[in-house]
This record gives structure tokens, sequence and C-alpha cells, in this order.
């Protein structure tokens, strides 16, 4: 690479929350576009970097890293920006929300608006874990919008972190991408007032125009 990092990335997928960061720590990178609809993420040479076959990875000069919140807690280490220090005081709560984001949260996104992915072709089974998720997924963002409200400098600060960023992505798609049983539209942000705002604040930042402008993205 003549750069210090590569990231393999299809347009406004989760690669999209990495490209933030890195844009953001003003890293310079270089992109690999996975041709999702030819399968090149199961290719061999794609599975040689990330096994799991799904999008991102990031090439660094560590070797690969896969896994959206793995490589956004590495990145915000390496470089000491979008996240509290390891010896920070702050650093137990953001990690614990942090890894709800990831671990909870974003595969909830999955699973509602890709539910045959986890019942196969039952369209009951289907649309009873759509429901269940849009439910799930609403619980979870009570629960963001609660630890926002509290004013932590990770979680809609003056300054963007990897939660604001991973955070932002998931609600943009939530509120476009439309589910069968609801269409897009179905979960209104002015629910959760100060996700709102912090979501509203990134659409005027820096890096985001820039991975707009990258990605085609409206």
């Amino acid at each position: 690479m003549s750069v210090p990092y590569r990231l393999h990335y299809a347009p406004d997928n989760a690669s999209l929350i990495v490209r933030l960061a890195l844009t953001e720590i003003g890293q310079p990178f270089e992109t690999v576009l996975v041709n999702r609809a030819a399968g090149a993420q199961l290719s061999a040479a794609y599975l040689a970097l990330n096994p799991n076959g799904l999008i991102p990875v990031l090439e660094t000069p560590d070797g690969p890293i896969f896994e959206t919140g793995a490589i956004l807690l590495w990145l915000a280490d390496r470089h000491g920006q979008l996240a509290p220090a390891p010896d920070s005081p702050e650093r137990a709560a953001f990690l614990k929300w942090h890894f709800r984001v990831a671990n909870t949260l974003h595969p909830a996104l999955r699973m509602r608006l890709r539910p045959d992915r986890y019942t196969g072709a039952d369209t009951a089974a289907q649309a009873a874990l759509r429901a269940h998720m849009k439910t799930e997924i609403a619980g979870e963002l009570d629960k963001l919008e609660k630890v926002a409200g509290t004013g932590p400098g990770w979680l809609g600060g003056p300054a963007p972190s990897v939660i604001d960023f991973y955070l932002a992505c998931l609600l943009r798609w939530l509120t476009l991408y439309p589910a069968p049983d609801g269409g897009a539209g179905w979960l209104d942000l002015r629910d959760w007032p100060h996700l709102h705002a912090m979501a509203a604040r990134l659409e005027h930042c820096p890096s985001v125009r820039a991975a707009i402008r990258a990605e085609g993205l409206g």
C-alpha cells in the first residue's frame, strides 16, 4: 500500500462508518470497491482478508481487521481520537455503549431489514421477526437517548466520536430503507431529540460531507 490503510467498501454499507472515522482522524487511505452484486465479498481473495465474507475490511500495517466495532476502536486508540483514552474515567461508559451499538443495535437493524437471512422463506416468521426487531430497535434508541441526555462527550458531544458516526449511519438506514411492513419513514427521529440533534449536527461535519461526495449519497 502507498498509504497506511486500505478500506474495502461498498457504498452506503457498514464501511461508510469506517470511512467517516478515517476521514475525521485525517489519515490517508485507499479504497477498494467490493462488488456485492457479483458476490466479490465471497471470493477467495476477500475471504482471505475476512473469512466471514462481510464488509468492511480495513488493511493496516498490523494486518487486516474486520468487524466494524473493532475497526473503530482500533483506529481511535491508534490515533488518540474519537474516543476517551484508555486511562480516561469516561472509558468504561464509552466501551459498554460502543459494544452495545455494535453487538445489539446493528444486528437488530439487519434482522429488521433482511429477516429472510435469519428465518428463511417462511413469510410468517419474517413478519414476526420484523415486528419484534421494530420494538427492540425503539427500545435501544430509548436507552441511547437517555444516555445522550446526560451529556457525555462521546455521545452527541461538540466533537464527533466513533459512537456518533456509528449511530448516525444506523439512524440513516433505519429512516431511509423500507421494510415490507412499514416502508420508509416508519421511524421518526423526532421521538429521540438528543439523537436527532446529534445526527443533524453531523450533516454539516466536513468528514461527513466528504463521505457523501465520495459515495454519492443523498
